[in-house]
């Protein structure tokens, strides 16, 4: 069954109406941008691309500046030139005429490190002069640190000690991941942070969260009532979240060398995929109330021993192999990896939540660098049905599965059997498919647009709450801690690969395989 072809249009008559998002005619208060690291490679590749689409598109209202804090130095114009390679380089949209002067005036840049007092006080007056006061007679300032985490406590009380938060500016700062090392590391911060800004004015990033399918399965859930109530430990056999990546660590080896991938994507992009899959409804869509059935779901799941995290987690390290046809070198050979390094690039494991709606219930998750494809997918693997009516062929039925792909394909997809044309009475698995790009023909908002827009907005809906990291820290540190125990034998799968055997042993011991993200649509 063939749904991916299908538009959607506003349906006419009977009565039907719209929920249309009432965001489309959004406009905000003037503000300030600040970039810590506003000339870092984040701030050029997601930042600066993301604030020029929502000027484009009408989001933002004539009155705001942005204004790059940070090394190297450099005068207002020679920041609007590096804003303009930016855009040139990492924007869809070309840049440039009368258009581009009018963005561009928008722009400034004080060169300073951020352990720099004199700096912030050149930031301070800088405020006063291109931010006006909103509705309430203050400014409405944003702090976003593009920066190593290392930076940030230097970059926060430099904020408190210089008035940047005084009663004349209405603050709020946004952070990216990871949000600390470990569940210790994560408190300190969160603590440092708290002495400076209300949680409400906290904008803790991973901008997985503002993917377009990751947003979907709340509604995909909460707003079919023919799924919702198969939600469950009667009916589901077992859940299967992937976030795999083609690519290795490119130009960050140093980072991923104090890093690695349970810091880098399980302890954020993972257990959040696991929450929302999980997650019970909440009384209303509301950002605290949401965020409350997340971190439920997180204190259920089942924090594992030595022994079961030998059992039931599987690390992995890449080493030499072949990406499309070509030699790529293994992570040991990477810029800036020490050379007999034992930080893992992949993680598999089956996990369990221990409460009512899913005892029982595996769900089994991997990640990884330089696998065979880049996928991210979830997979709702339901139970096979019971009756035998079909004689020795319902052997080779094929059980009812559910597949939400994230990326690079955004789409829903629901296997299911049909008879195979013919005499005989022979199962055949099909899906019936909605593809995300066919079914709505328009100009959709990257994940770091959505989430730059809900700061705006003040909507915390897509972050991550303090107690939600410090839960998910308390799921990974004791993995982490015990691998850091027992030395690995790595590399132990090839780049191109999906990864270490140990892996597909995993679900192999219990009957089960891993989905390689690929389909069979047939149309009707």
């Amino acid at each position: 069954m063939l749904m991916q072809g299908t538009k959607v249009n506003p349906p006419e008559g009977e009565g039907v109406q719209l929920c249309l998002n009432d965001t489309l005619e959004f406009k905000t208060e003037p503000f300030a941008l600040v970039i810590f690291g506003g000339a870092g490679d984040y701030t050029r590749r997601m930042i600066v691309p993301s604030v020029y689409r929502l000027w484009q598109d009408g989001f933002l209202v004539s009155d705001f500046s942005v204004i790059g804090f940070g090394l190297p130095a450099m005068s207002d114009e020679g920041y609007r030139s590096y804003v303009l390679d930016s855009l040139q380089e990492f924007s869809e949209t070309p840049s440039g005429g009368e258009k581009w002067d009018e963005f561009s005036r928008h722009f400034s840049y004080i060169s300073a490190g951020f352990e720099n007092g004199e700096g912030y006080e050149t930031l301070y007056r800088r405020l006063g002069e291109v931010c006006a006061p909103g509705g309430s007679g203050r400014r409405e300032v944003i702090f976003y640190l593009a920066v190593p985490p290392g930076a940030a406590p230097v970059i926060i009380a430099n904020i408190a000690n210089h008035r940047l938060c005084d009663e004349s500016i209405e603050p709020k700062i946004i952070m990216e991941k990871p949000f600390g090392r470990d569940k210790a590391s994560a408190g300190v911060l969160n603590d440092l942070i708290l002495a400076v800004f209300r949680e409400s004015q906290i904008f803790r990033v991973d901008h997985y969260l503002g993917k377009e399918t990751v947003q979907n399965i709340r509604f995909f859930r909460f707003a079919n009532s023919i799924f919702e109530p198969l939600w469950d430990r009667k009916y589901i056999d077992h859940v299967e979240i992937t976030v795999a990546e083609r690519i290795g660590v490119e130009n960050r080896g140093a980072f991923y060398e104090e890093t690695g991938v349970v810091r880098d994507v399980v302890q954020n992009h993972l257990v959040q995929l696991v929450a929302l899959v999980a997650m019970e409804p909440p009384v209303r869509f509301e950002a605290d109330l949401i965020r409350d059935e997340k971190v439920k779901v997180l204190r259920a799941i089942r924090i594992m021993g030595k022994d079961d995290i030998d059992h039931l987690c599987v690390r992995g390290q890449y080493g030499p192999g072949e990406i499309g046809g070509v030699a790529v070198k293994g992570f040991r050979q990477e810029d800036q990896v020490a050379p007999g390094s034992n930080m893992p690039t992949f993680f598999a494991a089956k996990l369990h939540i221990d409460n009512w709606r899913w005892d029982g219930v595996p769900f089994f998750l991997r990640a990884g660098k330089r696998l065979d494809r880049r996928l991210t997918e979830i997979v709702v693997h339901f139970r096979q049905a019971p009756l035998k009516l079909f004689g020795r062929s319902c052997e080779k039925m094929k059980p009812n599965s559910l597949r939400l792909g994230v990326q690079p394909q955004e789409f829903i997809s629901l296997c299911m059997s049909v008879k195979y044309p013919g005499i005989g009475n022979t199962p055949y698995p099909v899906t019936m498919e909605f593809q995300y790009d066919n079914a709505f023909p328009v100009k959709r908002h990257s994940a770091h647009e959505r989430l730059l827009l809900d700061c705006l907005r003040g909507d915390l809906t897509l972050f991550a709450r303090q107690d939600g990291v410090e839960a998910a820290w308390s799921i990974v540190d004791p993995i982490i801690e015990r691998w850091q125990e027992i030395p690995p034998d790595f590399p132990d799968y090839p780049a191109g690969s999906w990864g270490p055997p140990g892996a597909e042993e995993l679900l192999r011991r219990e009957g089960r395989s891993w989905s390689t993200g690929t389909t069979t649509t047939v149309p009707l």
